[in-house]
């Protein structure tokens, strides 16, 4: 049976995504927006096993720069033509949907723009990341999938490529093209393949995340990071930012712990690693969320500002990346470039 989700649930539901965003995947307050009206409720969200496993499905999502579709807020179908695009090619139409990226702003997304399509308790990545070709249908090399994208002016890219890299490099091409962010479709999936080629349960996971959170937030750190099946890694106050000097897409954020420790966060557009006196304490694709300790606002990377005082937290990330090491490969920070903080999870296991 479908779970119902009514509308008090919006609050925990787009809190928990901003958790599973990892300190990326974009604000969610558009989306919230979007959903505010309690009339578009209550949601069913189907978990795979009751659906037909043959059933086809599509994942969308907003691909690019966050941060321009709080300038340039999108039409009122932004998927419409690149849904039509992909069911055209496959010769049918497309009755499922689920999340393209299960953290930040696009956990929403498949909510408001369901309209007569079943929702999947599933997404391609269980929290934000930055790369497309690290969805999990492409890592795992799931045959015949097809991407539409966005180009600007109205138009729409289609791709099919046995090769993942094509989609990253392609429709990068043509979100550039579009003014820095657009609208993307996967499919020529089903249902069947979200069981093996995915994370299921993740919106599930985020109402979860998202109510626990607001209910201890007013709590200590340490009771508010064990509601959420957290640790509290630290607390402090932000003394400097760097660049990487190897690749200036990386910052390393000093913290000067409360306690006298010191703290080394590292992100690209997400929270990628943490170490505290020289020892790595956390990595992806660990969730690594960092919070205002005076507003207990989730902090994206962008936000993250000197003299800030903030608190770091680290929760289970998806134990679907862990299950073999080519998975793994894929979101270790040495996908990255920053081999030496992999060791937290690659501790005598060869990856």
């Amino acid at each position: 049976m479908p779970t119902t989700l009514e509308h008090d649930r919006l609050r925990a539901l787009a809190t928990g995504f901003a958790i599973l965003g990892s300190g990326g995947g974009g604000a969610t307050t558009m989306l919230e927006l979007v959903l505010s009206d309690p009339g578009v409720w209550p949601f069913e969200l189907h978990a795979v096993d009751d659906l037909d496993p043959a059933t086809p499905c599509l994942a969308l999502g907003f691909v690019g720069s966050t941060l321009l579709l709080g300038e340039r807020l999108p039409g009122t179908d932004p998927f419409g033509r690149l849904i039509g695009a992909a069911e055209r090619w496959l010769g049918h139409r497309i009755p499922a949907i689920c999340s393209l990226e299960g953290g930040g702003v696009n956990g929403l997304t498949p909510f408001a723009f369901a309209a007569d399509r079943l929702i999947v308790d599933a997404d391609l990545t269980g929290r934000a990341v930055p790369s497309l070709d690290q969805m999990s249908l492409l890592v795992d090399e799931v045959p015949g999938i097809v991407v539409t994208c966005d180009t600007g002016g109205g138009g729409v890219a289609l791709v099919e490529t046995e090769r993942a890299l094509d989609i990253e490099r392609v429709v990068r091409a043509a979100i550039v093209q579009a003014g820095g962010s657009g609208g993307m479709v996967y499919a020529g999936f089903t249902v069947g393949d979200l069981r093996e080629h995915a994370i299921v349960g993740n919106a599930t996971r985020a109402v979860q995340l998202g109510a626990a959170f607001l209910g201890a937030a007013s709590g200590s750190l340490d009771e508010l990071s064990g509601s959420m099946g957290g640790r509290l890694l630290a607390e402090g106050r932000v003394s400097a930012i760097e660049a990487d000097r190897n690749d200036p897409h990386v910052l390393a954020f000093a913290i000067d712990g409360s306690g006298g420790q010191v703290h080394r966060l590292v992100a690209r557009s997400e929270t990628l690693a943490l170490m505290t006196d020289g020892r790595v304490e956390a990595a992806a694709p660990d969730l690594i969320v960092v919070l205002d300790t005076v507003s207990r606002d989730i902090l994206e990377v962008s936000a993250i500002s000197m003299a800030r005082q903030v608190a770091v937290i680290r929760i289970d990330g998806p134990g679907w990346w862990s299950r073999t090491p080519e998975r793994l490969r894929r979101v270790l920070p040495s996908a990255y470039g920053l081999d030496e903080l992999d060791e937290v999870h690659t501790d005598g296991v060869p990856v």
